[in-house]
Formats: C-alpha cells, sequence, structure tokens
C-alpha cells in the first residue's frame, strides 16, 4: 500500500524527498511524492538555486488524491523538513484527510529543527509547531537526540535521561519514539567511537550502535536523517515489531553511511549502495533497556 511523503526536494543529491522515496521503492512501498521545496542540491553547499513551494500547492496536490479517490489506500503519511509554518499546517492538514479515508494509516514525522554543533536551523515558529501541533498527531516521530531536547525542554546527557525524554513524548501522543544520532555516558563501547539509536513503543524499550565514521565534510553531508526515518517506517510497515525494524534500519543506513565514507562522497550512495537497503551485509543486535 502506497505511502504519501511530503518533504522538500533537491535536484543534485539525497536530502528530504530525494532521500526517502527511493529508500521507500527500493523496500516495495509505492510512494506518492509530494515537495515541498525544490532546489538545486541542499543548503550544506551554502549556494543553491530554487525555492520554497507553496503550501496551497500542497493542499492542493492532495485534493487531486484525494479527487482520483485513491486516499483510502494510503497506508502512511511520512513527512520532515517543513520549513515554512504555512507548510507544517499544510502537512497536519494533509495527515487529517488521508485519515477521513483511511482511519488506520500512520503518521511518521521527523521534525526536523537543528543538531548538535549546529543548533537550530529552522524558523524561529517551527519548534513551536512540532511541539504543540504536529507531534500530538503523529504516530511515530524520529528526533535526533538535539530534537529530543528541544521537544521536551530536557538536557538528555545520560540513558535515564533520555529515557525520561522519551517518556516524556510518549505521554504527548506518538505511540513510537525513535532517537537518532544518540550519544550518552550509558553507551556500549567496544573500543571505537560509536553513535546510537533508541525506540520506544512505550511498553519495550531497545537501544542499538553502530561504529562512527569520520567525514571530513559531516556538516555539508545531508539526508542521512530522511534515510533512517524512510527505511524504519517501511521496515516497521512490514514487520509490525520496535526491535527487528529498529536492527534493519540500523543495518541498511550504516551500509549506505559506510559506502559514502569508503568513497570519499558528500552525497549518499544511495543508488551505488542500494543493496545495504534490501540486503545489508553488518548485522548490528538491539539490546532490550
Amino acid at each position: 500500500m502506497p505511502v504519501l511523503s511530503i518533504q522538500s526536494h533537491v535536484v543534485y543529491g539525497h536530502a528530504g524527498n530525494s532521500a526517502a522515496v527511493f529508500p521507500l521503492q527500493r523496500l516495495g512501498r509505492e510512494t506518492w511524492a509530494v515537495n515541498t521545496v525544490e532546489f538545486s542540491n541542499h543548503t550544506g553547499y551554502k549556494a543553491w538555486r530554487g525555492e520554497a513551494l507553496s503550501s496551497a500547492l500542497v493542499e492542493e496536490l492532495v485534493l487531486g488524491l484525494e479527487e482520483r479517490d485513491v486516499l483510502k489506500n494510503c497506508e502512511a503519511v511520512l513527512s520532515g523538513y517543513l520549513g515554512d509554518p504555512s507548510t507544517g499546517r499544510a502537512i497536519i492538514a494533509a495527515v487529517k484527510k488521508v485519515r477521513s479515508h483511511a482511519p488506520g494509516a500512520l503518521y511518521c514525522c521527523d521534525p526536523v529543527m537543528g543538531d548538535v554543533g549546529r543548533g537550530f536551523y529552522v524558523n524561529p515558529e517551527i519548534p513551536g509547531i512540532f511541539k504543540n501541533e504536529v507531534i500530538p498527531l503523529a504516530d511515530i516521530i524520529t528526533p535526533n537526540q538535539f530534537e529530543l531536547d528541544a521537544l521536551t525542554g530536557l538536557k538528555t546527557e545520560t540513558l535515564e535521561e533520555v529515557l525520561g525524554a522519551v517518556e516524556q513524548l510518549h505521554q504527548a501522543g506518538p505511540g513510537i519514539v525513535l532517537v537518532t544520532s544518540l550519544r550518552t555516558a550509558g553507551m556500549p563501547r567496544t573500543g571505537q567511537k560509536e553513535v546510537g539509536m533508541l525506540v520506544s513503543n512505550g511498553r519495550e524499550r531497545f537501544r542499538i550502535s553502530t561504529p562512527e565514521l569520520y567525514f571530513e565534510n559531516s556538516a555539508s553531508m545531508a539526508g542521512s536523517g530522511d534515510l533512517t526515518t524512510s527505511v524504519f517506517l517501511s521496515r516497521y510497515l512490514e514487520t509490525g515489531g520496535i526491535k527487528q525494524t529498529l536492527e534493519l534500519t540500523a543495518a541498511s543506513v550504516y551500509g549506505i553511511i559506510e559506502a559514502t565514507h569508503r568513497a570519499k562522497s558528500r552525497e549518499l550512495l544511495l543508488i551505488a549502495a542500494q543493496e545495504a537497503l534490501a540486503s545489508p551485509a553488518e548485522k548490528f543486535r538491539a539490546e532490550k533497556l
């Protein structure tokens, strides 16, 4: 069944829908892509061409799907970078419209706002929209650790603090919380630097870690969060279990990033390393907390 993905788009490279749609398709998901931004490349290059598309266009495109009588087939809605407050509210309207035709449709939101070292890089109104309007509507949210802190107002330096913040998000509405780019004092150590993810459905909680790879141009890299969220959503729709979904997601994302690192590329090698999506070579085991 189809996934409706409402995100930004770049012509060159991989960010937003350009990082999410192919993984969804490679994993067997029919994907309806609605673009909110049309740029020549992602903004990590410091120069780009193109423009943000109007929220009215998002609403019109979703209306067109409704007129085709296909929204009843939609299995999930996926959203990421908003760019503009009006776009956020257009996505909220789209989710409600989809659910009016397909009540069981999931909404997976990547609340893109910023990152450690960069701080916030969105319109100042966006964090409030995520916290007060989007998060209560979502079934699945995938914040990085910086965004977890921003959404809860907490500072998460230990595993216990992360779990407390995750529980606060559950209380706001989402049944599943996936925290990405996780670095805490309680993470397992294997003799090399690691980066982790943690997932919770309110009843069970699992943590996983993979080797952290150093990129010389890490500040200009983009799309890994969009990739992670799309793979997680697709695998969850397939398995229905958070542990297996977490393990499959970690393996695929690491496979793509490792291939990108090996090639010394500043763009994710989604196409060249696509086997890592369907059949990742590396396996990582999730730890129950």
